[in-house]
């Protein structure tokens, strides 16, 4: 279940950025955003992780700012997503990589993901050949690494890897504790599908947008009894990092606390024990019987 020696990567994920006005979706708080992206390259970190869609249409352009304008090119790896639901044919797609590159203010993107893949956008990107699109990218020396993220079941996503797997050099799966048996998820299934296939997992969602973080108070308990110092979210992406395959975790940060004690993890990081193992399924029981699992 663990993995033994490799090293996992930890990345920045840029979904959720700290704003001035909740309300503002492009309203970003760039003292903020600058001390949290300076110190997260401090602490030994490189991996910045957006798409097209966030804030509004606007992240990309606040990364250039907050990142790209600040820091040499060969200090970050940044990524993007190409967003299937909105382009409408090939021409399109051109035209928002163009963009993108213009947002980001770069002249090539570490990683490029077709982003939400599932079966309602799937027919459209065999249609229009978005595989193709990224792999050409990728010929060109746009792209460094392609990449999907996958939101559906198992049985497309090993269709996808089936027929496309060739093109692609990684994929991105929500993996969590809670989701890893969840029927509208699978977790588990679509872990082994990727190592059926051979591909590295950048993990998104490692605490399900928070729900992992802020627990019943019962479950909690469990986690402190056995580990007092160790703060919620670490259980959780430690569960996620520990698994084999996994070779990057992503995790959004709106405090200077969160980045250093999330890179903690990272830093000196010990996969979950067997013993530790049983605790996380005794707190998803909890939390099943406490939250309501909404759709992802």
């Amino acid at each position: 279940m663990t993995q033994k020696n490799n090293r996992v990567d930890f990345g920045f994920g840029c979904m959720r950025l700290p704003l001035l006005k909740a309300d503002q979706q492009d309203s970003f708080d760039f003292e903020k955003i600058n001390t949290l992206f300076d110190a997260f390259l401090e602490k030994g970190f490189r991996y910045f992780d957006t798409a097209y869609t966030y804030h509004g249409y606007h992240a990309e352009e606040a990364v250039r700012k907050a990142l790209v304008e600040r820091h040499p090119r060969d200090s970050f790896e940044l990524a993007t997503k190409l967003p299937l639901r909105d382009f409408k044919d090939a021409e399109d797609m051109e035209r928002i990589f163009e963009e993108q590159l213009t947002h980001c203010g770069v002249e090539y993107f570490d990683c490029y993901l077709l982003h939400n893949m599932g079966t309602n956008v799937y027919e459209k990107c065999k249609k229009y050949d978005a595989f193709g699109f990224v792999a050409r990218k990728k010929a060109e020396g746009k792209i460094r690494n392609v990449g999907i993220s996958f939101h559906d079941m198992p049985e497309l996503f090993d269709e996808i890897l089936s027929q496309y797997g060739d093109l692609l050099d990684f994929v991105q799966l929500q993996i969590n504790y809670v989701d890893w048996e969840q029927p509208n998820v699978q977790s588990r299934r679509c872990l082994e599908i990727a190592r059926k296939y051979g591909k590295p997992v950048t993990v998104m969602e490692p605490c399900k947008g928070g729900t992992l973080v802020n627990l019943p108070e019962e479950a909690e308990a469990l986690l402190k009894a056995r580990q007092p110092e160790a703060s919620n979210a670490s259980w959780a992406m430690r569960f996620a990092a520990s698994q084999e395959g996994v070779t990057r975790v992503l995790s959004g940060m709106n405090t200077l606390e969160q980045v250093e004690n999330n890179t903690a993890v990272f830093q000196n990081f010990h996969p979950v024990t067997e013993e530790e193992l049983e605790v996380i399924w005794k707190v998803t029981e909890i939390i099943e019987k406490n939250t309501p699992i909404p759709c992802t």
